[in-house]
């Protein structure tokens, strides 16, 4: 039986270099999920790679199809970004693990989805100074730095990965990326061990 890895984390905690660690680990052996946005392509991304670039009219397509397993919706100053995953053939559990990258939110959804069981949480953790450090470098690589935007997603992690909502989730490990290359051992450590368990079952 295959698994979900789903890594998230506030904005700026390296969830997304984790990510991609973990993705290019072959003895993993994790395919990815691509997500889908309808926000601009920032600089050094790919379409079809990092994301699937859509329109408006896309997602309504999509949704008439009933092929949308989870949307959110976040209100920038740039106007309304969507983020979501679709059912289109990209999960096929009873052949494949994989990992996708998302939200606390993308993450519950998916469960109702999937099924708790079949859905493993990363939780990538960073000490705010930190993190807010990391952002704002990250933003100045950008050609048109937009450190309002920046401004308003370091806010909103906070109420979006509150302590309750973690709770809610039934988040109760996190992993803490002062380090990432020890933060990759403990996470393939975990996903080593929910391996050797899945395969002492499936010998019963």
């Amino acid at each position: 039986m295959g698994r979900i890895f789903c890594v998230m984390g506030k904005s700026a905690s390296g969830k997304d270099s984790i990510f991609k660690e973990l993705m290019h680990d072959k003895s993993l052996k994790l395919k990815n999920i691509v997500p889908y946005t309808t926000r601009p392509i920032r600089d050094g991304e790919q379409d079809g790679k990092d994301y699937i670039f859509c329109t408006e009219a896309d997602v309504q397509r999509l949704e008439s199809e009933n092929k949308i397993i989870e949307l959110r919706e976040y209100n920038t100053v740039y106007g309304i970004w969507k983020y979501f995953t679709v059912d289109d053939g990209q999960i096929d559990l009873d052949k494949n693990s994989y990992i996708l990258i998302g939200t606390l939110e993308t993450y519950v959804k998916i469960c109702r989805y999937f099924g708790n069981e079949k859905v493993i949480p990363i939780y990538i953790e960073v000490e705010d100074g930190e993190r807010l450090m990391r952002a704002i470098s990250r933003e100045k690589q950008q050609k048109v730095p937009k450190y309002e935007e920046m401004c308003r997603r370091f806010l909103a992690d906070s109420s979006d990965f509150s302590d309750e909502n973690l709770k809610n989730a039934g988040i109760k490990r996190s992993f803490i990326n002062a380090d990432m290359q020890d933060t990759l051992k403990e996470i393939t450590q975990l996903w080593r061990e929910i391996c050797d368990s899945t395969a002492k079952i499936m010998e019963v």
